[in-house]
């Protein structure tokens, strides 16, 4: 059995990296924060201690009971990807929680190396993600990436498409895929046009330009 004072240092630890790494998320204000990340970590190491400990009560006697260590790490791991799954957000184009999901992930991992009293990996692997999440976020920021939203625009059905998306061309945008829709009672032309970009400020040149257009009966942007 592991002595009781190595199996609270096991525990004190795991919530300790697990809650730093959560502070992290919370001071982003991702939804799954402090308290989340401690306890899954702390959970994870308990599973481990508890694990190790069967495995070795199996080894005493097999013939009774024969542990494999390793499936029960495997249900917490599975465990947790419910809980990455939650914290996961779609809307339009974007999704969100994805870091979050993999901060939950790979603090169960901490928590199940401390468990097994593999510190060394389990503070490594620590000491990088916490860099990863701190450092590499500014430099993440400054790197300009690919951009996407869907134009809504209804207009007469004797405009043009080129002239639509001349303009957003202009403006700086590239022009995507274009879906179109018809209402003849209306007499309504609606234009369903994807466009990405780099620059935060096409968006600004894009909605001028379009508000600039006298034919523009409805203007709708997502993504």
């Amino acid at each position: 059995m592991v002595d009781p004072v190595e199996t609270l240092f096991r525990l004190i630890l795991g919530a300790v990296l697990g809650g730093i790494i959560g502070f992290e998320r919370q001071s982003h204000g991702r939804p799954a924060g402090f308290r989340t990340h401690l306890i899954v970590s702390l959970a994870s190491v308990l599973i481990m201690v508890v694990s190790d400990e069967y495995y070795r009560l199996s080894t005493l006697n097999p013939d009774i009971i024969r542990i494999d260590p390793a499936r029960i790490a495997a249900g917490a791991i599975t465990g947790v990807g419910f809980l990455g799954a939650g914290v996961i957000i779609k809307s339009g184009f974007t999704i969100q929680g994805l870091t979050t999901a993999a901060c939950l992930w790979i603090v169960s991992a901490i928590g199940l190396a401390v468990g097994s009293g593999l510190y060394i990996p389990a503070l490594a692997t620590f000491a990088i993600t916490f860099f990863a999440l701190w450092t590499l976020r500014n430099i993440e920021v400054k790197v300009p990436r690919l951009r996407y939203k869907v134009i809504t625009l209804t207009t007469e059905p004797t405009v043009k498409e080129t002239e639509i998306t001349g303009r957003l061309k202009d403006a700086g945008a590239d022009v995507g895929n274009i879906d179109y829709e018809m209402d003849r009672v209306k007499d309504e032309l609606t234009y369903h046009i994807s466009i990405t970009y780099r620059d935060t400020g096409v968006i600004t040149r894009v909605v001028e330009a379009i508000l600039r257009l006298p034919y523009i009966k409805r203007f709708h942007l997502r993504g």
